[in-house]
């Protein structure tokens, strides 16, 4: 077998290599120039015709360098470095910092360990499927039973040890993608991508519509009386976070509002008032979220959760409503009521009490448009997530219709 110095050569003093694959007959040549390395094969198995060509080419190289017909291709960690630089700046006051954190951490965990080194323009289509088989191949995450006692020892240890990677949730891998496309726009519009590549999921067509976990009006009845029972427990010693958390429940699903919305919610952003048009007394909410700001009108049941909580605080108008999370508190009561999951395996949150909002004023045969705006989305979320389930939607006259039969005709 040849040796190492036999198969490689160095010419121009180092800038120039000549090498041979001991696989191959042929020498290659290859060199660094504007910021990319070039290589080419010289197309024969002579040494000395393969240096004389290889400076030939390598002198032809230098002049287009000189002339500026061969430019430096910036790599996909140069233009995730311009977009994370852009993107924090032009989105300020926009985009949460938690957002923002999100793509961060999505190029720094998994796109420029796989992308970082490469030329855009080898950031192709066949590429980006590369990664996602890549993402997809991990193991399926299974989740640990409880722990017997005598392991509860141990739990220290376990927990230094490095978590082996799994294979991410569908939504996580579209959120990486979302991260992809905003980056190779940066490219884009800075001039260094020609186009975008197409960045679809082939042999897939649009995925199955995932009802989000809600409360039926029996298991929503079910919730609420187990948070009132634990409120008016008298030897519960969280008596009064359990009367905050009854409260919570009920305000959540009597005005829709999204978790971060009610964290951020004051008292002087609430105003109890009589509603001309259903003669109601409803509660009127200026609502700071995703979305700016926008305007709720609750139902007549989040009347009286509203003035507990405010007999009960004593509050200023600038203090907020849910000044702590009821995480915590609430996983418990779900827990012990076995309403923790709905019958998809879906796990229900705080969040699912908006969705509970929703879908019960559909039953009750709300007008959809109205319902969106109340909630501060738009009517495709709605017809998209709650409506398509909802049994009240169907009309069994509409379905069931008989063609009447012709009458018989006279002779």
């Amino acid at each position: 077998m040849a040796s190492e110095s036999a198969l490689k050569h160095s010419l121009m003093g180092g800038k120039l290599h000549v090498y041979r694959r001991e696989n191959s007959g042929q020498w290659q040549c290859s060199t660094y120039l504007a910021g990319k390395n070039h290589r080419v094969s010289t197309k024969t198995d002579s040494l000395a015709l393969a240096k004389q060509f290889a400076e030939d080419w390598y002198l032809t190289l230098r002049g287009k360098v000189a002339r500026g017909e061969v430019k430096a291709e910036k790599t996909f960690k140069e233009a995730a470095t311009a977009f994370e630089r852009e993107y924090e700046i032009i989105t300020d006051g926009q985009r949460s910092p938690a957002y923002v954190r999100g793509h961060k951490d999505r190029l720094r965990l998994h796109l420029n360990p796989f992308f970082g080194s490469m030329p855009l323009s080898q950031v192709t289509a066949s590429a980006v499927q590369e990664y996602r088989i890549k993402r997809l191949a991990l193991p399926v995450k299974v989740k640990p039973k409880a722990p017997e006692p005598a392991e509860k020892a141990d739990q220290k240890d376990a927990a230094k040890k490095v978590k082996e990677p799994t294979r991410p949730a569908r939504t996580t891998l579209h959120h990486e993608l979302v991260t992809l496309r905003q980056v190779l726009k940066t490219a884009l519009r800075h001039g260094w991508l020609a186009h975008l590549p197409d960045l679809t999921a082939p042999y897939r067509s649009s995925g199955k519509i995932a009802h989000r976990a809600w409360f039926s009006p029996e298991e929503y009845q079910t919730l609420y009386r187990a948070t009132r029972a634990r409120a008016a427990d008298k030897k519960n010693h969280r008596r009064k976070a359990a009367a905050h958390l009854h409260d919570y429940v009920l305000f959540m699903a009597n005005t829709g509002l999204r978790p971060d919305e009610a964290a951020r919610l004051e008292y002087r952003d609430v105003e109890i008032v009589d509603d001309e048009g259903s003669g109601e007394r409803i509660l009127e909410i200026s609502v700071r979220g995703k979305r700016g700001v926008g305007y709720c009108k609750s139902t007549q049941g989040a009347v009286r959760p509203f003035e507990r909580m405010q007999e009960r605080v004593k509050p200023e108008p600038t203090d907020r409503l849910f000044p702590t999370r009821q995480t915590m508190l609430l996983n418990k009561v779900l827990a012990d009521t076995g309403l923790k999951e709905d019958r998809e395996g879906q796990a229900r949150t705080a969040y699912s009490l908006r969705h509970t909002y929703i879908c019960m004023r559909l039953m009750e045969g709300a007008d959809i448009y109205q319902v969106a705006k109340n909630c501060r989305t738009s009517v495709e979320m709605i017809e998209k997530y709650y409506a398509s389930h909802i049994k009240t939607n169907l009309n069994a006259a509409a379905i069931n219709v008989r063609r009447q039969p012709a009458p018989a005709s006279v002779a």
